[in-house]
């Protein structure tokens, strides 16, 4: 899809779209009878807006849900929080509109920057449609002088999350001096109070992904933006703004996340003259969306919640917007096993047959075939680009393998990087125009490019059908149930039909995507981008699991799975046994430690099990039980963590929404501050009803200093979810990277 836009091209989140009618070349008016307050409520959240005069609306207040209001009620909120009686007007935008702009009197950053004629464009919209329900609102205004019309439409989903989604209209103007509309960028905001002192987001690097910082909260207009091409594992991920250092349990935050996987902005405003905003939008390159007349963009959705129940609040809030969505997986999520550790580019067909039999002895459900199949892929420089099998290694081809592994009643799974080429492919060599780069950026020798590949210009309608044509004739042929989708570099000067390329290749990624789960109906596909480069609501629109980090390493990947797991449902994240010896960071660590770590999340194994002594087997056999007993719980409960003092202690957990059963992991990081540690609470428990708490062992044992808590000792204890959850259980003096596992269900008050 090109990004030079046409009026014909199709519709698509993110993208640009035709406009079924250009308007009429004549004043924009209002509708009458227009609403003066527009009041949304759903799942403990309200959004009140005020419709102005002149302009567009304001919003009022967005956070706590406030209860039915009045009419009356409605105006003393607006005299409550307005700081001028008209006419004392100045040009100064005390309340801000849902698209800021210099036209306002705002100050800060515009909530859209549009160019005409090399000129910008300063907006005078007129509300002329508002349509709302309870939950929802789509506004439309005009400015025909300009030559714009714009919708808001925003809604209050499953969990109060608020989706912010605006669209553009190049429509004709009153001269009739009609030209393409360029858009510089257009990004959803929200306000939040002043009170708000503290910023969180994230960054990162690989094999350290979705690392939290706190800051207080700068001055001024503000962004940060990630321009890899990919989310990147250093994107924001997040920005929450909170009153006081946020904590896991208490608090008001106020969060917005960007569902788009490549680049973005995240912006915050804190004027001294007027309320402070949150928001987000995509970032363009200049030229990079051009809109015609009777063209128009939409951008990616923004994604806002409050909570007041810190950290673990808004992760209630966000898994709950995504387990309501309906393409979230619906059946157990299956233990894996991924041969990328297990053999690398060493591809024995005759090992692999025997490792899926040993795979489907110790309990594993889903078998994936990783990187190395296709020719040429002997290490990670050669053969992207071509996906048909190399029969040099596989003789008979894939399909003795695919049926043994549906034999042992596992599902079977393929690696595919189908947005990268290898310059040797015969893809690359056949068409080098189907590269999405500058030419002057595609250098000689191929090694000086990033893992020596380049990205294939899948906008590109041949490219396009060449990927969609040999992954689909491999998914028939197999029967394959679950590819993994890798995407292992930024996009460096990309270029799309001589402009900059990012905007349409994403759109097309979501495309391709799509069809090929429409061509084969349940599909399953992971987003992989160098570990967890791409973990967006975006590709989860389109996909079914992330890989959260190429690090197996349960010392990092405690971390990395908490902050990973802040917006997406454990079932969502994948997250592997390793070998003893971690491949990311050469670290050793317990079988137990790495299997309490797996647990939390869409669990597997990313090791090469044949090397197990029989004690391992027995044990990661026992723990594949244990896992698929608990996933209902983990994949389906509310998300729990402590705010623990210690700063190497961490505690994981999961209680199903009726309150009867619950999870909880508690692992050291390092060496334990104090020899009689901190005692572990154990929230969400209903504080009415009495819990019988097991400590699960199937993992192996845990090490630890000289004593052993008494409760610990008998493995089972029976208290009240108030004692649980406001006195806890002694912590062991736990030797660092251990874990252990407790499994708590309600029981009979005789019990």
């Amino acid at each position: 899809m090109d990004s030079v836009v046409t009026a014909h091209e199709s519709s698509i989140a993110g993208d640009v779209m035709p406009v079924s009618t250009i308007e009429k070349r004549q004043p924009m008016t209002a509708t009458s009878a227009m609403p003066g307050y527009t009041v949304l409520r759903g799942d403990g959240i309200s959004i009140v807006l005020s419709q102005p005069e002149v302009g567009l609306p304001t919003i009022l207040h967005w956070g706590r849900d406030l209860g039915p209001l009045t009419d009356g009620d409605l105006a003393d909120l607006a005299a409550a929080v307005s700081r001028q009686t008209p006419p004392q007007t100045l040009d100064a935008a005390w309340q801000v509109s849902i698209l800021p702009q210099e036209s306002d009197g705002w100050v800060g950053r515009p909530g859209g920057l549009l160019v005409r004629d090399g000129i910008p464009v300063f907006p005078r919209f007129v509300v002329t449609s508002v349509e709302s329900t309870e939950r929802s609102i789509t506004l439309v205004a005009a400015d025909g002088a300009a030559g714009l019309r714009f919708t808001f439409a925003a809604a209050i989903g499953a969990g109060g999350i608020v989706t912010v989604k605006h669209t553009i209209e190049n429509i004709a103007r009153f001269d009739g001096d009609d030209s393409d509309l360029e858009v510089g960028w257009l990004e959803a905001t929200m306000p939040a109070p002043k009170a708000i002192d503290h910023l969180t987001s994230f960054s990162g690097r690989w094999t350290r992904e979705k690392v939290p910082h706190t800051t207080p909260i700068p001055r001024g207009s503000n962004v940060r933006q990630t321009r890899r091409g990919r989310s990147g594992h250093d994107s924001p991920t997040l920005l929450i703004g909170s009153i006081g250092s946020p904590t896991d349990r208490t608090g008001e935050l106020w969060g917005v996340h960007l569902g788009w996987s490549a680049d973005a902005t995240y912006r915050t405003d804190r004027q001294h003259d007027s309320v402070t905003i949150l928001g987000a939008g995509e970032l363009l390159r200049p030229g990079e969306i051009t809109i015609p007349p009777g063209g128009s963009y939409e951008t990616p959705v923004a994604y806002f919640a409050w909570t007041d129940g810190g950290f673990d609040g808004l992760s209630a809030r966000f898994h709950a917007f995504l387990r309501a969505r309906p393409q979230h997986p619906v059946t157990p999520r299956p233990l894996v096993l991924n041969t990328w550790e297990a053999v690398y580019f060493d591809h024995d067909p005759d090992f692999l047959l025997e490792l899926a039999a040993l795979a489907a002895q110790v309990g594993v459900e889903r078998f994936v075939l990783d990187d190395g199949w296709f020719p040429s892929r002997r290490d990670d420089t050669k053969g992207l680009g071509d996906w048909v099998v190399d029969t040099t290694v596989w003789p008979q081809g894939l399909r003795p393998l695919a049926d043994r592994v549906h034999g042992l009643g596992m599902e079977f799974g393929l690696w595919f990087e189908p947005e990268m080429v290898n310059l040797d492919s015969r893809v690359a060599q056949d068409h080098p125009e189907w590269l999405l780069h500058n030419p002057a950026h595609v250098p000689a020798p191929a090694e000086l490019s990033w893992r020596s590949q380049y990205v294939l210009d899948i906008a590109n309608p041949a490219a396009y059908a060449h990927v969609f044509g040999q992954i689909s004739a491999l998914v028939t042929e197999l029967g394959i149930d679950f590819i993994k989708w890798d995407n292992n570099r930024d996009l460096v000067e990309s270029m799309h039909a001589g402009r900059p390329g990012t905007h349409a290749q994403i759109t097309a990624l979501y495309r391709l995507i799509g069809e090929l789960k429409a061509a084969h109906p349940g599909l399953e596909i992971e987003s992989c981008s160098s570990g967890g480069a791409r973990t967006d609501f975006g590709i989860l629109e389109v996909t079914d699991r992330v890989w959260a980090s190429d690090s197996n390493d349960p010392i990092e990947r405690q971390d990395i799975q908490r902050w990973t797991q802040l917006m997406l449902a454990p079932e969502l994240v994948g997250g592997h046994v390793g070998p003893t010896r971690s491949h990311s960071s050469g670290r050793v660590t317990d079988l137990s430690f790495r299997l309490a770590t797996s647990l939390m999340g869409s669990a597997g194994f990313e090791w090469n099990i044949s090397e197990c002594t029989p004690d391992e087997l027995e044990t990661i056999t026992r723990w594949a039980a244990l896992y698929k007993e608990l996933r209902p719980i983990i994949h389906g409960g509310v998300a729990v963590h402590a705010d623990l003092r210690d700063a190497a202690l961490r505690l994981t957990g999961a209680v199903s929404p009726d309150h009867t059963q619950a999870v909880y992991t508690v692992a050291s990081l390092a060496t334990l501050e104090d020899s009689q540690p901190e005692h572990v609470r154990l929230h969400g428990l209903d504080p009415d009803r009495r819990y019988l708490v097991r400590l699960r062992d199937e993992i192996g044992p845990t090490r630890h200093g000289f004593t052993t808590p008494e409760w610990m000792s008998r493995k089972t204890i029976v208290l009240p979810g108030r004692v649980l959850s406001t006195v806890g259980l002694q912590t062991p003096a736990l030797w660092p990277a251990q874990a252990f596992v407790l499994h708590v269900t309600a029981v009979d008050e005789e019990g």
